[in-house]
């Protein structure tokens, strides 16, 4: 045994298990792996077809098998056989998260619960939880979408996968197993929390890829170097990232200091979980959409109207073979835009430029819309300061004040007021030069913004 605990026969050769991400920096796109290519590289017109056919089954089955849309479609006088083309889409309603609210918890399900063989929910810190379920076949559905997206990102069966997603009610960490499992990978539920144990884990088991938000990757990789680990010479090869946006900023640094590459992708729990888009090595920005199991639309978040191809808009879903609890243009309030082109990767399904905001989290601050990715973007641009950032608004003698708390590297750090009062007003600058309206900035010692094993929570609203 080494001192990983890994016997030398059973190390996984990095460097041959590594040609894929070789091959995508060298830009031999041609050369990267596909999980289903007969799918994924379908020509446009097979594609649609596929989405045609499966559009007219779904909304023939929700109409016979859930009472509230059988309602709303006859309000509006659409029957299923009003659903012809693709873009007959638009004649059906529009769905949100009040509807499944409203019917809590088993009102929007189509099969029989004891046809059910998994729940999952939200959390429901903002009321009601969002409950959805899955049959067999939406199962093997949303394991198939996972594996898709492992694949894109350069992993590939009989990687060692370290899954540091809770497991429980989220979608996440059931999810991306059951796929990962599905492409041939080793699973290690080390589950969240409990960093230097995540830490030993790696040295021991040899993991090659690791599961987990983004701000908790990055935790894990400070922690590993205060414990004076080498990332360097980790086996670590790939971080799959979800469940809160990755900025480039972020990502570079994750990358540059864990010595991996990183990729993240998009889902929600209202259509499926994971696995609705995920990112391929041959154009980081851009994640490609399992089109045979989901029609997209953008739209005008104000007016439900589509904009046309390659605009920013929200993002609306509907899944095309989702049995358990059907889902019919779901709004997503999410901010992409999409286009159809072929990548160089060659997969022919769309692409969606990663979310960075949404419709319902722009902040107005004085009349100025502000979005938090603006703020993020801002600061991962500063030198010195770490991604960790969280945003305060609140009403003082009835104006609007928003704070930034900037957590600073250790480097940037002094005991001198003068120093750290110049930076200070240096990130403020910059804040203000993009956002067009004054904030208060705070400087935080290293290490004072709590970390978390979930999604990181960025924006305190205090206004009433």
């Amino acid at each position: 045994m080494t001192a990983t605990g890994i016997n030398e026969a059973e190390k996984i050769d990095v460097s041959v298990k590594g040609a894929a991400l070789a091959a995508a920096n060298a830009g031999k796109f041609d050369q990267l792996p596909i999980y289903d290519r007969a799918i994924e590289c379908s020509s446009r017109e097979r594609i649609r077809a596929i989405q045609l056919e499966k559009l007219i089954a779904q909304v023939e089955w929700t109409y016979e098998r859930v009472e509230w849309y059988r309602r709303k479609m006859d309000e509006m006088g659409v029957k299923p056989s009003d659903i012809r083309t693709l873009e007959d889409v638009r004649k059906l309603p529009f769905t949100d998260k009040s509807a499944l609210r409203d019917t809590f918890p088993y009102g929007l399900f189509a099969v029989p619960l004891d046809e059910v063989v998994e729940l999952h929910a939200s959390s429901g810190t903002t009321g009601k939880p969002i409950v959805v379920g899955y049959n067999d076949h939406d199962m093997d559905v949303w394991s198939d979408c996972i594996a898709r997206l492992s694949q894109m990102a350069g992993v590939v069966p009989s990687d060692r996968v370290q899954m540091a997603f809770g497991y429980g009610m989220f979608t996440g960490g059931f999810g991306l197993h059951y796929g990962l499992q599905k492409l041939g990978c080793m699973m290690i539920p080390a589950g969240s929390g409990n960093t230097e144990r995540q830490i030993q884990m790696i040295q021991d088991y040899g993991t090659t890829v690791l599961v987990a938000t983004p701000t908790y990757a990055l935790h894990i990789c400070e922690v590993g170097e205060r414990m004076g680990y080498d990332w360097a010479t980790s086996t670590l090869r790939v971080g799959l990232f979800g469940g809160e946006p990755c900025p480039p900023g972020l990502k570079q640094e994750i990358e540059s200091r864990m010595h991996i590459v990183c990729t993240d992708n998009y889902g929600l729990t209202e259509v499926m979980g994971p696995g609705v888009s995920g990112e391929c090595l041959a154009n980081r920005d851009m994640q490609h959409i399992a089109e045979d199991h989901f029609l997209w639309e953008v739209v005008d978040p104000e007016t439900g109207v589509p904009v046309p191809e390659g605009e920013m808009g929200e993002l609306v879903l509907t899944p095309l073979d989702k049995q358990a609890i059907p889902v019919l243009r779901y709004r997503t309030h999410d901010l992409t835009r999409v286009v159809t082109d072929k990548c160089a990767c060659g997969r022919t399904h769309a692409r969606m430029q990663k979310v960075r905001s949404r419709s319902d989290d722009m902040l107005i601050i004085r009349g100025t819309n502000v979005f938090p990715s603006q703020v993020e973007d801002v600061l991962t641009s500063i030198e010195g300061v770490t991604p960790h950032y969280r945003i305060i608004v609140e009403e003082v003698d009835g104006l609007d004040r928003m704070t930034v708390q900037t957590e600073i590297k250790p480097e940037t750090f002094s005991d001198s007021f003068e120093e750290m009062d110049r930076f200070r007003a240096l990130v403020a600058e910059k804040l203000k030069s993009v956002l067009l309206v004054g904030v208060r900035v705070q400087l935080i010692e290293p290490g004072g913004i709590e970390r978390t094993t979930g999604k990181a929570k960025h924006v305190e609203d205090r206004r009433k």
